[in-house]
Parts: C-alpha cells; structure tokens; sequence
C-alpha cells in the first residue's frame, strides 16, 4: 500500500530549521515532502533551503499565508522559543498538525492548553525531544536495563548526572540573550537532560535548583548555567550546563550505582554531521551517520566480591537516530501509532523548568506535585 507524503512546512530556516528538521524531512521523502518554509526576508530567488541543499520549497512570507494554505498537513515550529505556544495554537486551530522544538512552551500551563486543543481538534501536537535518541543516551539505557547478575550492571542506581558543558565568554548576538519567556540555558539544553532524567526515573518527589548568569554579561535574567537536583526516594539525579567549563572533551553522564559507576565524555555526533551535510538523503542514511567514534566511548567500573575493581568499555553501538523521531512521527500522523514522546511528558518538562526557576529564585528545596492534585 502506497502512503502519501505528508506535506511538510517548516517555520524557521535558521538552525533549527536547516539542521534539526528539513535535513530529516528530504531524507524521508517517502513519508515527508518538504512543500514549503516560512522564511521572511530571502535573499535569493530560492531562499535559504535551496542555497543549502539544492531542492526547491514554496517560500510564505508570513504565518498567515501558512495558516491559509490548504495543501499543507504538518507545520513544524522551529522559531525563537518565545513563539512556540502561539504558533501551535494558531496552527491546531487552522486544523493542522504539529511538531514543536523544544522547549515546546514557557509555562506547563501553556502546554497542556495545547494538549487539549490539539485533541479537541483530533490533531497531532507532538515535542521535538530529539535527545533521547542520542547515541549516548542510547547506550546508558542499555546498561542500566541489564540484569543484577551481569558483571558489567552497576548494581541500584544512587546518583544519576547528566552535562551539557559549554565555552564561551562572548554573547552570540541572537534572539536568545534577550529576557523573553522560553529564554535562557534551562529552557534550552535544560529541557534535554531533564527529558532523560524524568525518561529514566519519573517525576521526583522534590527539586532543587541554582540557576545563573556565570558570566555577567547581557541581561542578568537570561542564565547561561544550571544545576538542578531531582530528588527521588533512592536517587539523585543531577542536571548541570556550566557556560565556563574548559575541557577539551566535555563531561557528559555519571551514574553511581551500588555495584559500579558509568563516566562518559563526549556529546551526541549527529549535530555536526547534520551542520556539514548537503545531500540529506544519501548522507543521513550512509553507515557512519550517528555513529559515535570508539574514542567517546564510555568508561564501566565495577567492584566485585573480592573488592577489586574491574574497568570495562561500554560501547556505544547504536548510532544516534533523530530520524526515528521522524518515522514516528508519520506513522502517528498517517497510522495513528502511538507517539514515542508523548505531550504529557514533554508538558512535565516545562514544568521541571518553572519549578527549577523557582527554587533558585527563592533559594530554597520545592516538593513536586503529584498529577494527582494539579
């Protein structure tokens, strides 16, 4: 049975548009078709998208145009962050589908609004959390499923930490150091590492947070880093972006457990890949695409009965593969498959964030609330 391509626009052809988003749309040309952008100013006949690529999409100049178009199915949201819940509800109120960058909204309250009006409508809204199909993420899961009696298992997981450390001193003179709703390193790569914590250990019972401008530069409401401390009855898991962290490979998980401990260096490969790429199609489905170098492989250390540590390498096998968000999402759209990330989950994130913002805020450890009573 021949599926008809859902035709595709996408708002934005910055980078989140032309490396998160068209790349994966050209290269899953039997489920997608790149139909158009939402590109304001062009500077060239074809704009950005054809500049970059060579392919050919009709060009809006405005979200109204978008909006009145009927051959379009799926809008993806891939402007400033501080646009997101706006553009979705016009969007599911012009009666098409929907897929939202991260962070999908600035309050859980905007998110769940979207929840509803999407559903209301028997539309798709679906969160683009693309980090849980980070090589890296990929492997941690594996280890931690194995079974207690394998010697490689760490045993009860006590201390979960998750990095996104960066270096920079200077502003990148962008929407982003501007104190708009969404703004700031939490909303931004914050949302990633607390999606894998609350993937891995659901919502925890309390949260403390310190959220900073470390640099003191540009508005001091827009933080450039972050620790946040999810407490959960017999974990810890520890979510940090330092802006001034010097190293030439930058930490990225450590997981203690009662029988070892997992320390991995390195992020995700797929971001470059995608940054350099020109051919969409041949490139993201060639064989090293995703696949982490041995180099960035994780480091296990394990205790046995005798007290001696035993140090092994947890590879890193499965390539990192933000296109099986994409065929998820098709299949969600075209099947009614159930979606791999949830709205619900991407509206607890949000709302990890609000609370994180909070306790710095008010220096001081917030409960959680339960689903229950919100």
């Amino acid at each position: 049975m021949t599926v008809t391509p859902i035709n595709t626009c996408v708002l934005g052809v910055g980078l989140g548009g032309l490396t998160f988003h068209i790349p994966f749309i050209l290269a899953l040309r039997d489920l997608f078709t790149l139909h158009s952008v939402l590109e304001r100013n062009p500077s060239t006949l074809g704009g950005k998208v054809h500049e970059r690529f060579g392919v050919t999409a009709k060009i809006h100049r405005s979200l109204d145009d978008v909006l009145a178009d009927p051959e379009i199915e799926l809008v993806i949201v891939a402007t400033p962050s501080h646009t997101h819940y706006e553009f979705a509800q016009r969007i599911l109120e012009s009666g098409k589908h929907v897929l939202v960058d991260k962070p999908v909204t600035a309050t859980a309250e905007q998110a769940r609004e979207l929840g509803h009006l999407a559903k209301s409508q028997n539309l798709v809204i679906y969160p683009y959390q693309n980090a849980r199909w980070n090589s890296d993420f990929l492997a941690l899961k594996k280890l931690l499923e194995l079974p207690s009696s394998d010697p490689r298992s760490l045993g009860t997981i006590v201390e979960f930490e998750a990095h996104y450390d960066r270096y920079r001193r200077v502003l990148k003179g962008t929407w982003k150091d501007h104190p708009l709703p969404a703004n700031g390193q939490l909303y931004d790569l914050g949302t990633h590492i607390i999606d894998q914590a609350l993937t891995l250990f659901g919502r925890p019972l309390r949260l403390t947070a310190f959220v900073q401008n470390a640099r003191g530069i540009g508005h001091p409401d827009v933080d450039d880093t972050f620790s946040v401390y999810m407490h959960y009855p017999a974990v810890t898991a520890i979510l940090r972006a330092q802006i001034l962290s010097v190293r030439s490979t930058q930490l990225r998980f450590v997981v203690r457990g009662t029988k070892g401990s997992y320390t991995k260096y390195g992020g995700d490969v797929q971001e470059s890949q995608l940054k350099t790429l020109n051919d969409p199609y041949t490139e993201i489905h060639a064989e090293g695409f995703g696949k982490e170098p041995e180099s960035l492989w994780g480091l296990v250390e394990t205790i046995g009965d005798d007290d001696q540590i035993t140090t092994d390498i947890w590879p890193s096998t499965d390539p990192g593969a933000y296109i099986d968000l994409f065929k998820n999402l098709a299949a969600v759209i075209r099947d009614g498959a159930a979606p791999k990330i949830k709205w619900e989950e991407a509206t607890d994130v949000i709302e990890m964030v609000e609370l994180a913002h909070q306790s710095s805020r008010e220096g001081r450890t917030l409960d959680v609330p339960s689903h229950e009573i919100q």
